[in-house]
């Protein structure tokens, strides 16, 4: 018998039933039938009811940026009532095989400091996921061929992963989410990369991106607060089913020679303490105007040095800004945007914002934003 919603002879979550709240079971097949004491009716709930993958709530988690722990919607999301999470890297050869006849080291994409920056950083992450119970779980191919695979082996009843607005990660999360729609499967994927959300910001531009700094400030409004450090702990990794999990890769291993010592490694321990040296001169911090920096200072940078660290998502964007606001607010005045310190980090927003909105935004020919030079 059901009593207020549930089954006391099962662990399966009864159906919604508006005129009675006792129904009793008729039949124990997946379908699920159900009798209605009140109106004598039969009804079916879902099959998902029933479904293991309903049941053991396991989720992946899918990091691309956002190679951190704190201020992280997807991992919190992840973590929302889960049996297992899964935290996946993918390492994709579009992005880290070696080009023979790239200009300089590297790859077709990028050159080899940021891959090297991004290995540093997932070491990083698997270190620190390892702090909570967890650890990072390393594959190498497409992902759109890997993961919807990996969803159905660890029976995934929730895919997170932070929205990426640049073209080829549209693509390639696209058909990964429509993957999962296939197999039933629940995705968030929450705007984190930046403060504010693009498609907002061109919603209150009438539906398309402004084309100027001004008009862009004007729209962007009040920042939400940094959600925190994540959970203290995190559901455990089981049950890998034989997937290909690989160590994480050295440059030499995926194809590269190993170059000279970076004084900025990848990582989000790296950069929150970068992020807590550079905010703690408040005199600097307050006085910040891009234009009168050095920039031949390389032993003690003019500059934060954070951009590689928000690029990878190593710092959160808000949780900056965020500290960067509350330096501000203990001053009795403070260098102002476009040249302050703030400014600087609205002059990203608004470039991801104008980037998004408008297609091409990478290349001259199909750009109709961009002057259109002939050549002979």
């Amino acid at each position: 018998f059901h009593a207020h919603g549930m089954n006391t002879q099962s662990p399966f979550p009864s159906p919604p039933c508006k005129c009675c709240c006792c129904c009793r079971r008729l039949s124990p097949t997946p379908a699920r039938f159900f009798f209605c004491i009140s109106r004598k009716r039969s009804f079916i709930a879902p099959a998902a009811f029933g479904s293991a993958r309903k049941m053991e709530r396991n989720s992946f988690l899918w990091f691309r940026k956002g190679l951190r722990l704190h201020d992280n919607p997807a991992l919190a999301s992840a973590c929302k009532n889960a049996t297992r999470v899964y935290p996946v890297f993918v390492l994709d050869p579009w992005f880290v095989t070696p080009d023979p006849t790239a200009p300089s080291p590297g790859s077709a994409a990028v050159g080899i400091n940021r891959i090297r920056f991004l290995l540093q950083s997932l070491g990083d992450l698997d270190r620190r996921l390892r702090e909570r119970g967890s650890r990072l779980l390393i594959l190498k191919g497409n992902p759109v061929e890997v993961i919807p695979g990996l969803l159905e082996e660890w029976k995934i009843s929730r895919l997170c992963f932070e929205y990426d607005t640049e073209p080829y990660a549209q693509r390639r999360d696209k058909q990964i989410r429509e993957a999962a729609s296939r197999l039933g499967i629940e995705v968030v994927s929450p705007v984190s990369h930046t403060i504010f959300n693009p498609e907002e910001i061109i919603r209150k531009n009438g539906g398309t991106p402004p084309l100027t700094y001004r008009a862009f400030c004007k729209l962007v409004g009040k920042a939400s607060s940094p959600i925190g450090d994540g959970p203290p702990q995190i559901p455990s990794v089981q049950d890998l089913n034989h997937a290909n999990i690989i160590p994480l890769p050295t440059l030499r291993e995926l194809g590269y020679a190993e170059e000279e010592f970076t004084p900025f490694p990848g990582g989000e321990t790296e950069a929150l303490d970068r992020m807590e040296g550079s905010l703690v001169d408040k005199k600097w911090v307050i006085e910040f105007e891009k234009p009168k920096g050095d920039p031949t200072a390389f032993i003690k940078p003019s500059t934060t040095v954070l951009s590689p660290y928000l690029k990878f998502g190593c710092l959160s964007s808000r949780l900056f800004y965020s500290r960067l606001k509350e330096v501000y607010s203990l001053a009795e005045s403070h260098s102002k945007p476009p040249v302050s310190l703030e400014g600087q980090i609205l002059w990203r927003e608004f470039f991801y914002t104008a980037g998004y909105g408008t297609p091409n935004f990478d290349r001259m020919v199909g750009n109709h934003i961009c002057k259109q030079v002939c050549e002979y």
